[in-house]
């Protein structure tokens, strides 16, 4: 059945019209078609004509409308420029001056701060040397305490100190008496009495001859005075005098006193200035018989002593006391020497310092004024 319908649709032509592309020679209608057609394609040109250059005129406008607004654009932008190249003038004017106010406040500031450091180191300065004078005279006051002390300490109603009482002296002794008859100095004064505790013998009668080795240690003390033991001066003078001279049986006590002299913490009073309460006591207390603390010996103790402020008293003999008595005299003077008190020529203080060396040499050897 297919194979027949395949055969009729071959014989039977397609169903439709069909326009002729070409005309025919014998139609009357071939010249209105074409004249219609060549009006249509002149027709369809002038429009497209029309709509270029319409275009063209379009985007000439365009172009114009773009330049100016451009123009307007740069021309915006230029006296912003402007505006702002004048605000950076401005505020770099303004950096400049802010500048050099700032230079000119922080040399002020230093010149004022300079100005302070150095009236700050005039006024410590000035305050320096006040202190130093100050100290000088606290030194003075204190040596001038001191040799009162020892004054004191040298001279009780118990015990009197002939040189500073001469009146109760003998005819006979007050021959020999050895001082001055108007002290000029209170400070020489001083020295003199409280280093002449033992009976002293005629200058007249002495000869004395300067030793020549112990001379130049003394000179060159003398050129830098110090209490330091390590120079030759005093180291020779802790050897032979002031070691053998608190040399006591008690060799701790010793130590302890050597210490307090040295340093000048060692106070000597006498018993009988005690204040003691209104009560029977016995002789022992008023100071009579007592075991003496630096040699352990049985002794009739006139005074005790105080080591610093510690409170504690130890009861000496008088043979004890003359040995203390004789160093803290040898201290007192190369103090004042030292604290530029002495006003003598060179010669002179050696012998006065000899003659303490040889009162702490007798007092070591026993002897002793009957006064102590």
């Amino acid at each position: 059945s297919q194979a027949s319908f395949d055969e009729d649709s071959l014989q039977q032509p397609a169903v439709g019209h069909w326009k002729p592309l070409m005309p025919s020679k014998g139609s009357k209608e071939e010249p209105e078609t074409g004249c219609q057609d060549a009006g249509r394609v002149d027709e369809t040109q002038s429009t497209e004509q029309l709509n270029v250059s319409r275009l063209r005129s379009s985007s000439v406008e365009i172009r114009e409308k773009g330049s100016e607004f451009l123009k307007e654009e740069l021309h915006k932008a230029q006296k912003e420029l402007k505006l702002k190249d004048k605000e950076c003038e401005r505020l770099s004017k303004v950096r400049e001056q802010l500048e050099q106010e700032l230079e000119e406040l922080t040399a002020s500031l230093f010149e004022e701060a300079h100005k302070m450091v150095r009236e700050a180191n005039t006024k410590q300065a000035a305050a320096e040397k006040q202190l130093r004078e100050a100290r000088g005279k606290i030194d003075m006051l204190q040596a001038e305490v001191t040799a009162l002390k020892t004054l004191v300490i040298t001279s009780t109603p118990s015990s009197p100190n002939w040189e500073l009482h001469p009146q109760l002296q003998s005819p006979s002794k007050a021959v020999f008496r050895k001082g001055h008859g108007r002290n000029k100095s209170t400070s020489s004064a001083m020295v003199s009495a409280a280093s002449q505790n033992m009976t002293p013998e005629p200058v007249s009668h002495e000869h004395k001859e300067v030793d020549a080795i112990l001379f130049a240690e003394f000179q060159a003390w003398k050129e830098s005075p110090t209490l330091d033991k390590s120079c030759s001066f005093l180291d020779r003078i802790y050897r032979e005098d002031i070691g053998p001279c608190l040399d006591f049986t008690k060799q701790e006590l010793s130590e302890l006193v050597r210490v307090a002299v040295e340093q000048n913490t060692l106070t000597i009073e006498p018993v009988a200035s005690q204040t003691l309460p209104v009560v029977k006591v016995s002789a022992e207390e008023c100071g009579g018989t007592k075991k003496c603390a630096l040699s352990g010996l049985p002794r009739t103790c006139k005074h005790r002593i105080m080591l610093g402020d510690s409170g504690n008293y130890y009861y000496i003999s008088p043979s004890c006391r003359a040995r203390i008595t004789a160093v803290c005299n040898f201290f007192t003077y190369i103090r004042y020497i030292q604290q530029g008190l002495v006003r003598q020529d060179v010669e002179l203080m050696y012998w006065e310092v000899m003659r303490l060396r040889r009162e702490m040499s007798m007092a070591k050897l026993g002897f002793y004024p009957s006064e102590m």
